[in-house]
């Protein structure tokens, strides 16, 4: 609620919710903030929901086939059909025009893009077996090319250890600004996130932008500690705490 309230005073909230919990959200959210029941498998909208694009005077989102992070390879649940309805659902909503590709598997948090023509994805998600195994590095480009409207796609070799999205760059690196890039960070050759934050850094720091650019590459230091799920936590399963 808190949440809602606070990006309310900035824009316009809509806040999806299934139909157990309609009545729930509707009572607790504020008057001004929509909500819309809407069904789904997971709760991850960044990744499910429609990517927006604009031509400076129309906006239209593109629906990518989602398949809950890698289908019957490696994904996280079976089935995922109804988040895959999501970003028809939200385009839908919004009244905007729709580009669904049936045949090309992605997430929005495995691409970042600067709004200049330059793209920012990792080999680990975007080349993994669970999603376009088919299509060679070069036909994925051509696809994000086309409907991204990019020039340049820099590839980083890794996204963080262990991460069940199958190396989403969003926990790696982001454009700041055109020509300014964050980059995660550790001097400890023990962290397990040292590997792929050098890396991307590397690549990061020899690399030009869609306009020639060389990236001014920023360092955003991760935690000394690993930051495990379950520290510190209860679950309350049949009203026993495990």
């Amino acid at each position: 609620v808190e949440v809602a309230k606070a990006i309310g005073r900035f824009e316009p909230v809509t806040v999806c919710v299934s139909n157990a919990q309609y009545d729930n959200a509707r009572c607790q959210l504020p008057e001004d903030v929509r909500v819309v029941e809407m069904s789904t498998d997971d709760s991850w909208i960044r990744d499910c929901g429609p990517t927006f694009v604009t031509n400076g005077t129309e906006v239209r989102g593109v629906d990518w086939s989602f398949n809950a992070w890698g289908g019957l390879v490696d994904g996280l649940y079976f089935p995922w059909d109804k988040d895959d309805h999501v970003a028809r659902k939200v385009c839908d909503i919004e009244r905007k025009g729709r580009y669904r590709l049936d045949d090309f598997i992605l997430e929005g948090g495995s691409i970042h893009v600067d709004g200049e023509g330059t793209l920012i994805v990792t080999e680990e998600c975007l080349l993994s077996g669970g999603r376009n195994s088919r299509l060679t590095k070069e036909e994925i480009e051509d696809v994000l090319k086309e409907y991204l409207n990019l020039e340049k796609i820099i590839w980083i070799p890794y996204g963080i250890y262990n991460d069940e999205t199958n190396g989403h760059v969003d926990d790696v690196a982001c454009f700041a600004r055109p020509g300014e890039v964050v980059c995660i960070w550790t001097e400890n050759p023990y962290h397990p996130f040292y590997e792929a934050a050098h890396k991307a850094y590397r690549a990061l720091e020899t690399m030009t932008d869609a306009r020639g650019r060389r990236l001014k590459v920023h360092k955003l230091c991760c935690p000394k500690r690993p930051v495990r799920i379950g520290e510190n936590f209860q679950l309350q399963v049949s009203g026993t705490s495990k």
